[in-house]
């Protein structure tokens, strides 16, 4: 039973309602730059060595994902376009396959390799490897995109789509 009078009750309900219906889909949380770089290493997809390291000096965006998310698969062509518009920029994506089967997540990228242009690629990972190692911890919800600094540093993090917005903050950080 509640101490409210009935009106304030719907108000709140009402409020409620609203906040829920009109939140952005992928919500950006800012992390202060205190903590140590963030780790990624492994074996690509295509059988090279990663070192997230190595990229230092640019800004990056990690992306885990997976073939069963229809959000990832339907965000794929959008992260390829940005691949592709921020060339020649400090810029990498770098995507992190969670499948469960390795299987999946290679012949995704093979398919990939055999119909998208080079220019429009990006590194991806397998979680299930035995060399992957990574400091972000579980991702959650599908799509999570965790955008980096030139140091390495996390700076902001998005679960679910990922909004326009990130792309201004990679303008911003480069």
């Amino acid at each position: 039973m509640s101490l409210l009078p009935a009106h304030f009750n719907a108000q709140l309900t009402a409020l409620a309602l609203a906040t829920a219906l009109f939140a952005p889909a992928a919500l950006a949380q800012t992390t202060p730059s205190t903590s140590p770089p963030q780790q990624l290493r492994g074996s690509t997809l295509d059988g090279k060595t990663f070192d997230l390291q190595a990229l230092r000096g640019k800004v990056v965006m990690v992306v885990f994902w997976s073939t069963e998310c229809a959000v990832c698969r339907d965000k794929m062509p959008e992260l390829r376009a940005n691949v592709k518009g921020w060339m020649g920029q400090p810029f990498e994506l770098v995507s992190v396959s969670t499948d469960r089967q390795r299987s999946n997540a290679l012949t995704y990228t093979q398919l990939v390799n055999a119909t998208v242009p080079a220019n429009q690629r990006f590194t991806t990972l397998w979680t299930g490897e035995s060399q992957y190692r990574d400091s972000f911890g579980t991702p959650g919800q599908l799509p999570a995109a965790y955008l980096l600094d030139k140091t390495g540093q996390l700076v902001e993090q998005y679960h679910g789509r990922i909004p326009p917005e990130a792309w201004d903050r990679i303008a911003d950080l480069l």
